[in-house]
């Protein structure tokens, strides 16, 4: 686990300050002229904030500008724009999940019979270059009105087929405590909303914002689940831990969901190290997705194999806990397939032959054949 750090700029700033998610979030960097004497940026990275200004914002918290590394460093390459977003590639999608033609009311999507996705904001503590939503996230013309959420709590009443409903957006923790309360609380009076998840990688980005207050209002409603997106263990710092830690102590179950990004985290130490530091801090790796094949992230992408083989060389290696399931989420709203590693090379009447643990084989009868 990383030890507490914080950049230079940012070191004479009280540690009331600091810890006040609110002061990170209006301290954010958003433009070139504040990022340049935070951070030596190289030509490229300029290209890709000029380049990309008009189309997908940038936008950093104190905090997590503070991991920043070398134009290599895990943390940097998923915050600050690059020239390589704007190489179009051929399978490049803007909604490549096809949310928006699965909405049945404004800022909602129900592609699954029993799951629906309330998009509640359009803001985020920091704009992941990896982003599905790029098309609408830091658009405050993309934030839902009172009115919007109102049709879309009208949809779910009338719909009791919905049993899970995945509040995302931007980051519904960057509402403020009353709002997002509300918000919960209008869901928990659904009688069919049976399990209602918090979308946020504010436990990554800004982990202040994980208060005991805020944890305090929402615990009347559980079940509560938590989606959350540690991508690198270099993310894994006091903070995040203290904020993984809250959650669980306050019944919040908690999942993550790493999106496997070429450079960044495309190998087997790397992901074992996520997973282990998850687990410590009683979330459960749950998903470890390929890169969404939306526009501006092609550079970002790993071959599907890539997925199947840090599979295989985890298994038996490390906990089945630390381990994640891989999956595709299809392009144009195909739904969510998972892929593990071919480990049945052979089948012969009821035998089975099987490749386990440092590739030896091993045959199984198949009472079934």
């Amino acid at each position: 686990m990383s030890a507490t750090v914080r950049h230079p700029a940012f070191r004479s700033v009280s540690d009331a300050q600091w810890s006040d998610w609110r002061w990170q979030l209006r301290h954010r960097v958003t433009t070139l002229a504040d990022l340049e004497p935070l951070v030596d940026l190289t030509p490229e990275e300029r290209a890709g904030i000029e380049a990309r200004a008009g189309t997908f914002p940038f936008a950093i918290t104190p905090y997590y500008l503070s991991l920043f590394g070398g134009p290599d460093c895990p943390v940097r390459r998923q915050a600050v724009p690059h020239v390589a977003e704007c190489e179009p590639s051929a399978d490049d999608w803007s909604d490549p999940l096809a949310e928006d033609d699965h909405a049945p009311v404004e800022h909602l999507t129900h592609r699954y019979p029993d799951r629906a996705l309330l998009y509640v904001t359009h803001t985020c503590p920091v704009y992941c270059r990896h982003c599905t939503r790029q098309r609408k996230v830091g658009d405050a013309r993309s934030a839902p009105s009172r009115a919007d959420l109102d049709d879309a709590f009208a949809y779910l009443e009338r719909t009791p087929q919905v049993r899970d409903v995945l509040v995302s957006g931007g980051d519904p923790l960057s509402l403020s405590d009353d709002r997002l309360v509300e918000i919960v609380a209008r869901l928990r009076a659904i009688p069919s909303v049976e399990v209602i998840r918090l979308c946020t990688r504010n436990p990554v980005t800004l982990p202040q914002r994980i208060t005991p207050a805020l944890l305090e209002r929402l615990r009347p409603y559980h079940p509560l689940y938590v989606n959350t997106h540690f991508n690198h263990p270099k993310e894994g710092t006091a903070e995040a831990a203290a904020a993984l830690d809250r959650l669980a102590d306050h019944g919040f179950v908690v999942g993550n969901q790493m999106v496997l990004l070429r450079g960044i985290n495309d190998d087997p130490e790397t992901v074992a190290a996520l997973g282990r530091f998850l687990l410590r801090h009683r979330a459960r790796p749950y998903y470890m997705f390929q890169c969404d094949p939306v526009a501006g992230t092609a550079h970002l992408r790993t071959p599907v194999h890539v997925g199947t083989e840090i599979l295989d060389a985890l298994r038996g290696r490390i906990s089945g806990l630390a381990i994640p399931h891989f999956a595709v989420d299809l392009p144009g709203g195909g739904g969510k397939v998972t892929l593990a590693p071919p480990r049945q090379v052979a089948h012969d009447g009821a035998v089975r032959t099987f490749r386990g643990r440092g590739g030896r084989l091993f045959r199984v009868l198949d009472p079934g054949s």
